[in-house]
């Protein structure tokens, strides 16, 4: 699956799983895809959002999932409205969200990405 973060996902990223994206972002995105499957509906996507273009990504990659992850973010995807690069930002945005409402500090020396 084709994934584009903004700089903000990507400094979250870094700051909170260290310098692999790829590996941060399939963190998120499993993470995701097992509250789906466990029937608890992570929030959904902002519709403030809707109908606006994309920021510009500060980085974009192929990220590759298993066929029933990818499957069941395909069918979520559709559900939200929305394509699979934004599900996987936002999955990485909840996560994130996720990690410092549990109190998860940063990484210590994690610079955010300029």
């Amino acid at each position: 699956m084709k994934v584009a973060l903004g700089k903000f996902a990507c400094s979250g990223i870094e700051a909170h799983l260290g310098d692999d994206i790829p590996a941060g972002v399939r963190t998120a995105v499993f993470h995701y895809a097992r509250k789906l499957k466990a029937g608890r509906r992570p929030p959904a996507p902002p519709r403030f959002l809707d109908g606006q273009e994309p920021p510009e990504p500060a980085l974009a990659f192929d990220l590759a999932v298993d066929p029933e992850t990818e499957a069941m973010l395909e069918q979520e995807a559709l559900r939200q409205r929305t394509t699979m690069s934004q599900l996987a930002t936002h999955s990485v945005l909840v996560y994130l969200a996720e990690l410092e409402f549990l109190g998860v500090a940063p990484r210590a020396g994690a610079a955010p990405r300029s």
